[in-house]
């Protein structure tokens, strides 16, 4: 490894389904090691208070299926009254909107058929969401990774 790489000392252990570098968890698909973990948080229209009654411990069990369904994995999940907290981390060949679109679908979809009292309801979901991506080094450390490297040396051409 290079040292302009800043991971001289540190070495590639294979942990479960990933990587370790150092304290930070890596996973990989076939030709990508990554690191993407984002915070979802989205909200049943109007902030009506459905998620409710068996609700809430039923939308986690489906989060959990369509996050595995996608190959992405779910670090954490909480589910109010009115809105929804996720922490997923997400393989880099799966769109974010294609993962909303499958949760907001299949719960939509299983919510309907399984609990009598939201089939009243002519939207479930809204159809925006907050998104912010969590983890990794702060924008000011990268700033200066990428400013400080050092161009390669010029080519001797003989």
């Amino acid at each position: 490894m290079r040292e302009r790489d800043g991971l001289v000392g540190c070495r590639w252990n294979v942990v479960g389904a990933g990587y370790r570098v150092g304290m930070s968890a890596y996973r990989s698909t076939g030709h990508v090691v990554y690191g993407a973990k984002y915070h979802i948080i989205w909200c049943p229209k109007c902030r009506r208070c459905v998620l409710r009654g068996g609700v809430d411990d039923r939308l986690k069990t489906i989060i959990v299926e369509v996050c595995g369904d996608l190959d992405a994995e779910v670090i954490e999940v909480d589910v109010m009254s009115d809105h929804v907290h996720l922490l997923v981390e997400v393989p880099p060949v799966v769109p974010l909107p294609k993962l909303l679109k499958h949760l907001k679908g299949r719960s939509s979809r299983l919510f309907r058929q399984e609990y009598p009292r939201l089939r009243r309801l002519p939207t479930l979901w809204t159809r925006s969401a907050f998104v912010s991506t969590v983890g990794g080094a702060p924008l000011e450390i990268v700033r200066q990774y990428v400013t400080g490297t050092p161009r390669d040396p010029p080519m001797d051409v003989a």
